[in-house]
């Protein structure tokens, strides 16, 4: 069914309607999706500005604004997001309460340089992420071009427990995907889940942080793959602390972060 988007509002910004929302964890993370004006574009890996209406005693109504990564692939016919709910939060406790067929205003402008553009050349694709971090990878990972550049792709995720492991059987199910799957015939290791948690030690998964992971190695052992400076193209996104973190200590091993003009082998997004 073709969902067709809200009349646009303003030269800025359209107003788009909830249509889907599916909860991980009660109270605390969920996803949604809304309408997509049909002029909207953007690269896998990229933000939007999303916008929930709000009323103040002093100013009235106002639009509350807070950027959120896409998660649906660039050729869906929706937006769909990935979201936690800050206790009494300006922005996510309003929009926890929205309901299907509730509005959600969406800037017309896409936004953001964690996109596999940045790259030039490399064999394996890391994506490391926290939290709803995890996001925008979920989208590059629609990206057939993803997987036509890249021999393996490697996506951790880091969450304090496991229920927090949102869109796990999502991404393991791409190696039996229509299409994606293609890729994976007698190649495990083209799409690699590393799935962290960090408060529980169970089977199939790593423990520690992710900056200690790859310092002691582990994570390397996990995968079987090592990092390597002319192979290894990382994308990092999630805490504002652990991206920090990871990009000074990679940093340190030699990685360099992409900018216009300067390809390097690092790219990370921090929109806190």
């Amino acid at each position: 069914m073709t969902m067709t988007a809200a009349t646009d509002k303003s030269d800025k910004y359209t107003a788009e309607t909830i249509t889907w929302i599916d909860t991980w964890v009660p109270d605390k993370l969920f996803s949604f999706r809304t309408t997509r004006y049909q002029g909207y574009r953007f690269t896998p890996g990229q933000f939007a500005r999303l916008g929930v209406k709000k009323h103040h005693p002093e100013k009235g109504e106002y639009i509350a604004w807070r950027a959120y990564s896409i998660v649906s692939a660039n050729y869906d016919e929706f937006l769909e997001f990935y979201s936690i709910v800050v206790p009494d939060g300006e922005f996510t406790s309003e929009l926890a309460r929205l309901k299907v067929g509730d509005t959600v205003y969406v800037e017309k402008m896409n936004y953001g340089f964690l996109t596999t553009d940045r790259f030039e050349q490399g064999k394996d694709l890391w994506m490391l992420s926290s939290g709803t971090g995890l996001a925008p990878f979920i989208s590059i990972l629609w990206d057939m071009k993803t997987w036509e550049d890249y021999e393996r792709i490697i996506i951790v995720h880091s969450v304090r427990d496991e229920q927090e492991l949102a869109y796990r059987d999502a991404i393991e199910g791409f190696k039996t995907h229509e299409y994606f799957g293609e890729f994976c015939q007698g190649n495990p290791q083209k799409l690699i889940y590393v799935p962290v948690v960090t408060r529980q030690q169970l089977p199939g998964t790593l423990h520690q942080r992710i900056t200690t992971v790859i310092d002691n190695g582990e994570l390397e052992k996990f995968t079987g793959v090592p990092l390597d400076l002319e192979r290894s193209r990382i994308m990092i996104c999630g805490n504002p602390d652990m991206v920090d973190d990871i990009r000074k200590m990679l940093a340190g091993k030699g990685y360099t972060t992409s900018r216009r003009g300067q390809p390097g082998n690092m790219a990370v997004e921090n929109y806190w």
